[in-house]
């Protein structure tokens, strides 16, 4: 009777004493995620409902894609792949599917503004537990790590500023988290070679190459996290492993490269051609200096020197942060091989920023134990001078974007769309085209075929830009293409030198050009008796309604973006 009454007393107890365990488990977890989630989502509030023009052009596809008319910019165009980010445009083409975006607003929000935001929130949330996944198998203070790694990462407007962009960045930066904390957990518990591990890492090199391209750096992550490792001993196990993992990454990677094939008939997006991305040169390997100019030549240097003095050990954590360090090693490198872009704010750095942070943090906490309480407090004050030096920057560079963010969406709404539309109801031409630089806005809003100048969303003129073929492109769009409105602003008419090809002038009247340099053109054999002047009166408003959209860049234009 006294051992049939005491078993069922211990599991009693047992479970009401890992009940609490597990309730400060979530506890820590909830601190250690929230606080810095929180950071970034204040950060975020600075930009408001600002969306870079670009991420437009992937919403255009996920409407086309999402209505059925197929993978093309506006219904009835060719297909042509002007994203490269298929798995962001999956999951809006998913959120349109069930109406969370695309169809309307949210307590006032439209959701092409509140669904792309509060996604990226959710996924930097998930980035912030990939640090404390990390954290907590390296660190003994893990809250303190990943809270600290976090805000530091949240503080970095680069990182703020393109994952609320409405673009990848992401989903990218959650990728590349993942696998930093798949292999040093692995690490860590002596699983390295197990084939789950090996697949984790392919699933998750895989999700970041589809979501864009110079995430197919990521494959390399496991294999190299294995040869640096490596005992000869486990030769076998090792080869078989990487096999693994670049097979898992091979199926999904390898079946989406069989679909553009088959539906646009080239290995490569065709945004990749427009761009005419080659090999890396010498200018690549003196790229990520400008990382560490952006954050401070201080901070980075504190966060080398504990790096350095965290390598010396021996242990099991020397070798997790070894494996730590492969991810943000390749992400360096895919934002060196990139070719510069024109945004501003280090776009294609996302995933450097949390595992620059984390590897420093963590580092910092490997090495501090090694200090005399003296050197601990020459560290911590050369850290509080770092971070004040990097701080007034990153403040400069978060007020310098705020004032004037880059290209956005609502501007273009209404300079490339709107107002064209508006001029095209006064001239009588059938099947009206307008040739544009920025697209992404327009293709959302335009009643008019659209012709791509910079050849994201057009085959044709991708492959001008890749041969460096600006006569031909000129020609193309003058002489070919015929748009009977063409829209220009100071960069765009430089780089295409349209602007000074006179045949421009022969062929094209002058509407108008703003007080921010963008020109109108009309086509002058479409225009009837007194079109011309009509067109003219009516840019006067459009003028207006430029400027007005210049004035609050970061405000939203209308519920659903519409023809």
């Amino acid at each position: 009777m006294t051992v049939a009454h005491r078993e069922p007393v211990a599991r009693r107890v047992a479970t009401v004493s890992a009940e609490p365990a597990q309730a400060s488990w979530w506890l820590r977890v909830a601190v250690a995620v929230g606080v810095p989630t929180a950071a970034f989502g204040a950060h975020a509030l600075l930009y408001g409902r600002w969306i870079v023009d670009d991420a437009g052009i992937t919403f255009a596809y996920a409407r086309s894609i999402a209505s059925g008319a197929g993978p093309v910019l506006q219904p009835g165009a060719d297909p042509v792949e002007g994203f490269s980010n298929p798995a962001w445009l999956g999951i809006l083409v998913v959120a349109r599917w069930v109406g969370l975006f695309d169809r309307g607003a949210w307590f006032g929000v439209p959701d092409y503004v509140a669904f792309p935001k509060l996604l990226a929130l959710v996924l930097v949330a998930g980035v912030f537990a990939c640090c404390y996944a990390v954290a907590s198998a390296m660190t003994r203070r893990p809250v303190l790590v990943t809270a600290a790694a976090g805000l530091v990462t949240a503080a970095v407007p680069s990182f703020v500023i393109w994952t609320v962009s409405g673009l990848e960045n992401a989903l990218l930066a959650l990728a590349a988290a993942g696998i930093a904390a798949v292999l040093v957990r692995a690490v860590v518990a002596c699983r390295l070679l197990e084939p789950v591990t090996a697949v984790w890492c392919g699933l998750l090199a895989a999700l970041a190459a589809l979501t864009r391209p110079d995430g197919l750096v990521y494959a390399g992550a496991f294999p190299l996290a294995v040869l640096l490792l490596l005992h000869r001993a486990d030769l076998g196990r090792a080869v078989r492993a990487a096999a693994l993992s670049l097979l898992v990454f091979a199926v999904p990677t390898g079946a989406y490269l069989a679909w553009r094939l088959a539906v646009f008939g080239e290995y490569l997006p065709n945004t990749a051609i427009a761009k005419a991305q080659g090999l890396p040169g010498l200018a690549a390997a003196t790229r990520p200096g400008e990382l560490v100019t952006y954050v401070g030549w201080p901070a980075a240097l504190l966060a080398v020197a504990a790096l350095g003095a965290a390598l010396a050990g021996r242990d099991t954590r020397r070798r997790a942060l070894v494996v730590l360090l492969v991810p943000l090693a390749l992400a360096v490198v895919a934002f060196g091989v990139l070719a510069p872009d024109w945004m501003g704010q280090l776009r294609f750095a996302t995933p450097v920023w949390p595992l620059g942070a984390l590897a420093g943090v963590v580092a910092a906490g490997l090495a501090a134990p090694r200090l005399a309480a003296r050197g601990r407090l020459v560290v911590a004050v050369l850290a509080v001078a770092a971070a004040a030096v990097s701080g007034l920057a990153l403040v400069d560079g978060a007020r310098a974007f705020r004032a004037a963010p880059t290209a956005p969406l609502c501007l273009v709404a209404q300079n490339t769309g709107w107002a064209i539309n508006s001029y095209a109801e006064l001239v009588d031409v059938p099947d009206p085209v307008l040739a544009a630089p920025d697209l992404g806005g327009a293709a959302l809003v335009s009643d008019l075929r659209l012709v791509d100048v910079v050849g994201l969303a057009d085959e044709r003129i991708a492959r001008f830009w890749a041969a460096g073929d600006l006569a031909g492109l000129r020609t193309h769009i003058l002489r070919e293409v015929r748009p009977t409105f063409l829209t220009l602003n100071p960069d765009w008419a430089r780089l295409t030198g349209l602007s000074a090809d006179p045949r421009l002038v022969a062929d094209y009247d002058k509407i108008a050009t703003s007080p921010a340099g963008v020109t109108d053109w009309v086509r002058r054999d479409a225009l009837g008796p007194g079109e011309l002047a009509a067109l003219r009166i009516r840019s006067a408003e459009a003028v207006v309604a430029d400027e007005d959209a210049r004035r609050s860049p970061r405000a939203s234009c209308g519920d659903v973006l519409a023809p």
